[in-house]
């Protein structure tokens, strides 16, 4: 009997431990921990990535006004030529025998001038003493009239038969490189309906631009004077800066996406930068450095009262923004003015001293060091936005500082 009593004297002991085993296993003590940032000088900016060309500021296309065969070229890819310097010359003979023909004619038109001048003045005087009738008189004036514009027309075709002599003779219009030559001796050019094209002159490539096509939703944004950089892939370790020079207002829409041109300075002392390559551009559409700034969801971070620890309380405050401080046992709100913001940080006018940590987010842990995450999807302490699937509430997916 007695041996019946500690029997079931220890199995009431084992009962009553696997009831509190049973009954205490799935309540793990929870751990609240605070992520926090101090109020600190920032750099604020935000910004636009495109993608452009790169070409010379000033270049120039030249051709010829004659046609003709080209008979010499004296530039090739790459010279430096000054204004006004020959850089090629068509062959002239054709040019030339017009030109002599011209003058051929007005030395004839010339004596013929001479001819009905004279002539004419003959009839004056016998018109004057009644020698002869009204209609010779008016016969000999019309045929002086007649030689005097045919002078005049053999005049200008001399000039154009110069001037187009002129022509095959082709100079370049400014200081710089030649970036293309589309033309060898012993080309036949035809400048019948539109000029040919025999050269692409650059004026300085030390000074370049950048031609970005930016989107429709982002010019908005783009104003001239704004800070740029940018980097091609023939240089990707390097860095350049510019300026936006130029926003112009006529868009070009490809595949139903309207974009507009941007232009950009791009100093190029060094000569890295080559016409035609594609430049990765960064906009700096809105920048403020070294401001007093928090991460913006310090803004939207609001204790609840559901997890507080015991003993812990919380001081709240009016203001449109606030932001929260955890001082020993007590939350407590600050009112504060904001300024700039770029979606990630906002800067702090007023309201809270610079060097103050402040609280951003919070992580919830099991007492076995586990996290508890739909526990932390449905905590109070932060409201979530719709379609937020990050749990710790951190949106730019960095590590919880404790």
């Amino acid at each position: 009997m007695k041996n019946k009593k500690i029997w079931i004297g220890v199995g009431i002991v084992v009962l009553i431990a696997i009831i509190y085993s049973l009954l205490s296993g799935g309540k793990k003590e929870e751990k609240v921990s605070f992520e926090t940032a101090k109020v600190e000088k920032r750099n604020i900016n935000s910004n636009i990535t495109a993608t452009g060309t790169i070409e010379p500021v000033t270049s120039v296309t030249v051709g010829t006004q004659v046609s003709g065969i080209v008979a010499k070229l004296y530039v090739d890819y790459n010279s430096v030529v000054k204004k006004g310097q020959i850089i090629a010359e068509l062959d002239k003979t054709n040019l030339i025998s017009e030109l002599n023909t011209a003058k051929a004619n007005l030395s004839s038109a010339q004596s013929t001038l001479n001819y009905e001048l004279a002539n004419y003045n003959r009839y004056k005087t016998l018109y004057d003493k009644g020698l002869v009738s009204a209609d010779e008189y008016e016969n000999a004036k019309l045929s002086y009239d007649k030689a005097r514009q045919s002078v005049s027309t053999s005049r200008e075709s001399v000039q154009k038969a110069q001037t187009n002599l002129g022509y095959a003779t082709i100079t370049s219009p400014i200081d710089g490189v030649v970036l293309s030559k589309a033309v060898e001796e012993g080309q036949t050019v035809a400048a019948s309906f539109n000029t040919p094209e025999l050269f692409t002159i650059a004026k300085d490539l030390t000074d370049m631009r950048v031609i970005a096509d930016i989107d429709e939703a982002d010019i908005g944004g783009v104003k001239e004077g704004q800070r740029v950089a940018f980097t091609v892939d023939a240089f990707p370790d390097d860095s350049f800066e510019g300026r936006v020079t130029q926003v112009r207002q006529q868009a070009t829409t490809e595949s139903n996406v309207v974009t507009y041109e941007v232009v950009i300075s791009a100093p190029n002392n060094d000569l890295k930068l080559k016409p035609g390559l594609t430049a990765n551009v960064t906009i700096y559409t809105m920048e403020k450095n070294g401001v007093a700034a928090v991460p913006s969801k310090a803004l939207r971070f609001t204790p609840n009262e559901a997890l507080l620890a015991k003993g812990e309380k919380i001081e709240d405050c009016e203001g449109d923004h606030k932001v929260w401080t955890k001082e020993g046992d007590t939350f407590k709100a600050h009112k504060v003015e904001i300024g700039t913001t770029n979606g990630m940080l906002t800067e702090i006018i007023s309201g809270i001293k610079e060097g103050t940590e402040v609280l951003v987010d919070f992580n919830i842990s099991s007492g076995d060091g586990s996290m508890g995450g739909e526990q932390q999807a449905g905590n109070p302490f932060m409201p979530r936005p719709r379609g937020n699937n990050n749990r710790n509430g951190n949106a730019n997916g960095q590590q919880p500082r404790r």
